[in-house]
């Protein structure tokens, strides 16, 4: 079955706003990527100014995945703004399960990305169901 986390979007606040998460429930961050670490795109340069930014940051706690990034203005990124800064993540179990699942609740919304295999090893994809509530589905291939 698949996992539920929520997911969170900033316009360039994302490291100040999980140190103070951190800072007042505890523990620690399981995985922090910048906008730096991708690899290079000859044909959209990232510039400078964004590499630091965060590109995904993960925090458990209590019980579940807090993720969270940066937007990067032009890249593809829509309109984030408090209120709709947040998407459910889904956390597939199989390829299959992440087509069944993006296909079914897509169904009367919008594909803001569709599912792809990527650079981090995973195979994943965005919408907007038809209510308005934005999703993600990330399936992580096994490693070896």
């Amino acid at each position: 079955m698949a996992l539920l986390n929520l997911y969170l979007t900033f316009e360039h606040q994302t490291e100040e706003a999980f140190n103070f998460y951190k800072s007042v429930l505890g523990g620690d961050f399981a995985d922090i990527n910048r906008f730096g670490d991708m690899p290079a795109d000859e044909n959209k340069p990232l510039p400078e100014e964004f590499k630091n930014r965060i590109m995904h940051i993960v925090y458990p706690v209590g019980g579940m995945m807090l993720m969270g990034s940066d937007t990067l203005p032009g890249f593809g990124s829509h309109d984030i703004k408090q209120g709709n800064n947040f998407s459910i993540s889904v956390a597939a179990e199989s390829k299959e399960e992440a087509d069944r699942i993006c296909n079914g609740l897509s169904a009367g919304g919008t594909i803001t990305m569709p599912l792809a295999d990527t650079f981090w090893g995973a195979y994943f994809g965005m919408w907007i169901d038809k209510f308005g509530i934005q999703w993600m589905i990330n399936y992580d291939y096994p490693r070896e």
